[in-house]
């Protein structure tokens, strides 16, 4: 569903309007056309989507050419402790029961098969400018941190989440 929105991004983009983006499809199926664009025309892409949105204000704090890296967060969603030789034998009941997050069933999906995660580490690349060797994940499994970001001079800017939806 998120792709639906993608000729209104770039139509916004090409017409110098600043976009708030609150989903990643825009950036994973077209951000080299999105982003390209932006820059061509000074338009500012701002990321809702929180842990895009905390790199967002991490960067703040220092310039492009000063980041080392940006960590992006993940639970490890209901698998975290499964064992590789019993991941053939799960269910998609098992898949849909995620320990953090309450979402639609795709969305669940997506976390349980940390798909979710393959698309923000796209969306981060291209969002802001980095090649994949920038772009980390860990798991964090209390859900406490969005993202972080780490600086050249070994500072990290780490944002705590402010609400914990369960």
């Amino acid at each position: 569903v998120g792709v639906a929105g993608l000729e209104a991004t770039y139509e916004a983009v090409r017409a110098g309007i600043a976009v708030g983006l609150a989903n990643k499809e825009s950036l994973v199926v077209a951000g080299e056309m999105i982003t390209a664009e932006a820059r061509k025309n000074n338009v500012p892409l701002l990321p809702i989507d929180s842990e895009h949105n905390a790199v967002h204000q991490c960067m703040r704090g220092g310039r492009l050419d000063e980041v080392d890296r940006v960590w992006l967060t993940a639970s490890g969603g209901p698998f975290l402790h499964t064992p590789a030789n019993e991941m053939a034998s799960i269910t998609v009941e098992q898949a849909l029961n995620h320990p953090t997050w309450k979402s639609g069933r795709r969305i669940t999906i997506d976390y349980a098969t940390l798909m979710n995660k393959g698309f923000e580490v796209i969306e981060a690349c291209r969002l802001f400018n980095l090649p994949p060797a920038q772009v980390d994940v860990i798991v964090q499994p209390q859900s406490t941190i969005h993202s972080m970001v780490e600086y050249r001079d070994g500072s990290i800017l780490a944002p705590a989440r402010a609400t914990r939806l369960a």
